[in-house]
């Protein structure tokens, strides 16, 4: 994904022939969408056969974007993700970051459903959500092992917005390692 910066550190982590093999679905995926050529995707699967790292395969589809069944999902290995602009909030993502950070930045927005469930299987990293007036989070839900959530006491919801938020934002699954911060755009930038 442009903008996406892989670490040094994480990206040198061990990958399994089960990353290998996620890998491949993800190319595999993608040709048959006609985002590859089967020369690209032979290449790519060569190389993904080949891979020692975390980031050798997120370099291979780091161009590629991920959805199933019109859920978002994003999966990155390492490095950072982030959602900003005009971007179209989905009904419902699935995150699987592993040691990554992932930014959602609700500001600008699109919102087009009332509600946003956010299914979480995160090992690592931190989710972030910049939440802008109306937007209304809900994180009881979520299981937390070795993990934290932050809500900053101005990014809680005033009565108005219990009643008839712009969007409700419902985080549920499971976070080892990380942590979710909550917060309202910053005033000057974000």
């Amino acid at each position: 994904m442009p903008g996406e910066i892989v670490t040094v550190g994480a990206a040198g982590l061990k990958a399994a022939h089960v990353d290998r093999d996620h890998a491949i679905e993800r190319l595999r995926a993608a040709a048959a969408e006609g985002r590859l050529t089967s020369e690209e995707l032979d290449e790519r699967v060569e190389a993904a056969l080949t891979a020692r790292t975390f980031g050798q395969l997120a370099a291979l589809t780091a161009d590629l974007p991920e959805s199933d069944d019109g859920v978002a999902v994003i999966r990155q290995v390492t490095g950072k993700v982030r959602r900003e602009g005009a971007w179209e909030v989905p009904a419902v993502m699935d995150l699987r970051p592993a040691w990554c950070d992932v930014t959602l930045d609700f500001t600008q927005a699109r919102i087009v459903h009332p509600t946003l469930h956010l299914a979480l299987d995160m090992k690592g990293g931190a989710l972030r959500l910049i939440t802008r007036p109306g937007v209304v989070v809900d994180a009881t839900a979520l299981t937390l092992q070795f993990a934290k959530t932050k809500l900053r006491p101005d990014a809680s919801p005033s009565p108005a917005d219990l009643r008839e938020p712009l969007l409700r934002i419902r985080l549920t699954g499971a976070l080892h390692f990380g942590k979710v911060v909550v917060r309202p755009a910053r005033r000057f930038g974000r």
